[in-house]
């Protein structure tokens, strides 16, 4: 084995080893008293203690910001879901003001909380301690925010997201259904419809939250994949769902750029057609997987049934 003592330490080499640990992507954010607003993107982010509630988070000793959460009584530690690629990007680039396109409110001690985040921590400034070239920063939790959003991961110099481990969701060979399709249950064709639905949601639904988006939002944009605009009467006749959760889905899309209000009608923008896209990509994916196995003509057949279950109900 090689002294290493005596191997020079290359810093490059390094930062690239260290990029093989994934993590999540954040920005926090605090206040000032005179009223200005810092926010900088960090994936340093990491939990301490249960009792207290401690977290942490490292910053540049040169970054311009530390001024401000030296100063500032709190901290706000925003988790970013996966589709907030754009709001990393922001808050990890120079810009006179980073918070002009961002929605925001103000959370414990002024620090700003953002929009559409998987979650987010307000935190009381705990302690700073001296890390090399780094300050670390630890907060006392004071309360927080959990969205359910799927996160946005940084992985070896590069954005990333959470998908289920093949070894997590594939049934064990040989493994029956829980039922065993035994009896009369075997016969019953509403049963047998919404088993064969679990079955299918158990690997889509997980890919498609990846995204960062809510069920509700990604089945908004399916629908309005046409382009060709709708009303909250129509959206909701064809996502059947309650119309609060179409309003509140509707408005987390419009504040995304992912659709525009045209005279009552919801449409898809430009990137809400490159979203939607995406989104298709992956139903079409979850789709040939597990109709491979039927000929053409079985599936045919089958999307017959479906229509004309549809229709008559």
């Amino acid at each position: 084995m090689p002294d290493l003592s005596e191997i020079a330490f290359d810093t490059r080499a390094f930062r690239r080893a260290l990029g093989n640990f994934a993590t999540g992507v954040t920005v926090v954010t605090a206040a000032a008293e005179d009223g200005r607003r810092v926010g900088v993107t960090a994936n340093s982010f990491n939990s301490v203690s249960l009792d207290p509630p401690l977290v942490l988070w490292s910053i540049d000793k040169r970054s311009s910001s530390h001024e401000v959460f030296e100063a500032a009584s709190h901290f706000a530690v925003n988790v970013l879901a996966a589709d907030q690629i754009d709001t990393s990007n922001n808050f990890a680039r120079p810009r006179e003001d980073r918070f002009a396109e961002i929605a925001f409110d103000a959370g414990a001690g002024g620090a700003p909380v953002l929009a559409d985040c998987a979650a987010r921590f307000h935190c009381e400034k705990y302690q700073q301690v001296d890390g090399g070239d780094h300050w670390i920063m630890i907060g006392k939790v004071v309360a927080f925010d959990d969205f359910g959003r799927s996160p946005l991961l940084y992985h070896q110099g590069a954005y990333s997201m959470v998908l289920p481990h093949t070894r997590m969701t594939r049934r064990e060979e040989g493994q029956l259904p829980s039922s065993h399709f035994q009896g009369r249950l075997s016969h019953n064709l509403y049963y047998l419809m919404t088993q064969a639905l679990r079955a299918y949601q158990a690997s889509y639904q997980p890919r498609q939250l990846s995204t960062g988006l809510r069920t509700s939002e990604a089945r908004m944009l399916m629908v309005l994949e046409s382009d060709a605009g709708l009303d909250l009467a129509d959206l909701q006749r064809e996502v059947a769902m309650p119309i609060r959760e179409i309003e509140e889905a509707v408005a987390n899309l419009r504040r995304k750029g992912l659709v525009s209000d045209d005279g009552g009608r919801v449409r898809l923008t430009a990137k809400g057609i490159d979203e939607t896209e995406g989104l298709w990509s992956i139903a079409q994916e979850q789709q040939d997987k597990v109709f491979s196995q039927f000929a053409p003509g079985q599936i045919e057949h089958f999307k017959n049934v479906l229509k004309g279950v549809i229709q008559d109900a």
